[in-house]
């Protein structure tokens, strides 16, 4: 029986020790939940340990293979280059090494329904989800790539789930900041807001949101604001994470396929799921332009 690949998690890094070690604590569990493969996670920065000597671990338990997965939310610079270089180093260190990388994990909706749940918790019960506007508050990055993922996530949790809105505001490198994104809230009339952090674990940026929430909301006693909490060391975090590996096992890198409305129930889009799709023109567009050249997207089409 062929030994399946090792499980390798390249974490961003903290300067919280608390951040740092729900990390440690998360590959733990991991490894308890998939005894059958080794299991071993490091940091880009910041905290201990380094990606380097998560690898080496592996390797001196006979590790030949792994499957990398980097535990972010959105694909900046740190999973785009700097995840790659420190593997494609490892390789070079340990002759005979091979692996393949996985992608990150949002938007999916398993992340969706825990940031459903960080909101229930956050809101008064009797609060109606019609006048609460959610405040998503991502890193930032000034790759607009990942700026834009962030946006995604806004508006996949904000369909069907029957909130007034969902805004979008980062805590740094892009803008709206935090106080930026709660002053356009309040200017299109939200007076309940719940801001909700777009992140894995507890750490200093999360602290920074919740603090910057704390302020505007003093300073604004017209409106009622509640901070949520980060998305955490969840039952779903963990099977997504060993979702990401089967994909990279496998070779399965798909693309948008976790959101997609035809092949996952989506709340108010659940009859959509396994509908044939048919070719169809854009009503705005002229279809001459477009004769055969309507969409395929259906369920068994790779897309």
């Amino acid at each position: 029986m062929t030994t399946p690949p090792a499980l390798l998690i390249a974490g961003h890094g903290t300067r919280d020790d608390a951040g740092a070690e729900a990390f440690r604590a998360f590959v733990r569990e991991l490894g308890r939940r998939r005894p059958d493969l080794p299991v071993a996670g490091g940091f880009i920065e910041l905290s201990p340990p380094p990606l380097g000597e998560a690898v080496a671990e592996l390797v001196e338990r006979g590790v030949r293979r792994f499957a990398a997965v980097p535990l972010m939310l959105v694909s900046a610079g740190h999973a785009k280059g700097d995840i790659p270089a420190a593997l494609a180093r490892e390789k070079e260190r340990h002759p005979g090494v091979s692996y393949t990388y996985g992608r990150p994990l949002g938007p999916h909706p398993a992340l969706l329904r825990v940031l459903e749940r960080r909101l229930a918790e956050a809101v008064d019960p009797s609060w109606d989800p019609a006048e609460v506007t959610v405040l998503l508050v991502g890193r930032g990055s000034t790759d607009p790539d990942a700026n834009a993922e962030v946006f995604k996530a806004a508006r996949l949790l904000w369909e069907g789930r029957g909130y007034a809105g969902v805004e979008t505001a980062f805590v740094s490198l892009a803008k709206p900041d935090v106080p930026g994104g709660l002053d356009r809230c309040a200017r299109l009339g939200a007076r309940r807001i719940v801001v909700l952090p777009y992140f894995l674990f507890t750490g200093i940026l999360p602290d920074r949101v919740r603090t910057q929430t704390e302020e505007w909301a003093a300073a604004h006693p017209d409106a009622e604001v509640r901070s949520a909490d980060v998305i955490g060391p969840e039952p779903e975090l963990l099977d997504l994470v060993l979702e990401r590996y089967e994909e990279a096992v496998k070779g399965d890198l798909r693309m948008n396929c976790d959101t997609c409305v035809y092949r996952i129930a989506l709340p108010g889009f659940e009859d959509k799921v396994g509908m044939p799709q048919q070719p169809h023109f854009h009503p705005d567009d002229d279809g001459h332009h477009h004769h055969g050249h309507g969409h395929s997207h259906s369920p068994s089409h790779a897309h």
